[in-house]
């Protein structure tokens, strides 16, 4: 019995690859150059803004859709890529703005101060996001240390919400 191939060539054709290249690409936006968890999180922000302008439970439900798909398609990625957490992988970074946007107000400044504070978390990685970046491995891995960031950003986007919103409306 032969061991299998490992040729990442093979791994990156047919249909269940492109599937997941679109999907931990974030629909290529990770592509982009220069700065693709940037492109990403931006990619997300219309997609957050419809996704919250419905009932809280829907935008829950395709958050948690996102990020179950997003761990395949990131785990899929990374084994045809032979890499871990991938920079054209952004699909995380579409997690992270939709659950940092769930408690923004359905306006342009709260949804520059959540992209603002996500970026923040995601790119300094502050306890436990750099330990769960650097010790889940998969998809996993890679989804869920940007909802960590996500969650540290929920921090600054309350207390805009709660203090500076109210000064600025």
């Amino acid at each position: 019995m032969s061991a299998p191939d490992t040729n990442t060539d093979d791994r990156q054709s047919g249909p269940l690859w492109h599937l997941a290249s679109i999907i931990a690409t974030f629909f290529y936006s990770g592509l982009l150059p220069k700065a693709p968890g940037t492109w990403g999180s931006l990619a997300a922000l219309p997609l957050a803004w419809f996704l919250w302008s419905g009932p809280w439970w829907l935008g829950v439900t395709l958050t948690v859709a996102v990020f179950l798909v997003g761990v395949w398609a990131a785990h899929h990625y990374c084994l045809a890529t032979g890499t871990h957490d991938n920079q054209k992988i952004v699909v995380d970074e579409a997690v992270g703005i939709f659950i940092v946007t769930a408690i923004a107000s359905p306006n342009f400044l709260s949804y520059l101060v959540s992209f603002l504070s996500f970026r923040l978390f995601d790119i300094t990685k502050p306890f436990p996001v750099r330990w769960l970046d650097k010790n889940i491995p998969g998809g996993l891995g890679v989804v869920v240390d940007d909802v960590a960031a996500a969650v540290w950003a929920l921090v600054p986007v309350a207390l805009f919400e709660r203090f500076a919103l109210p000064l600025l409306t």
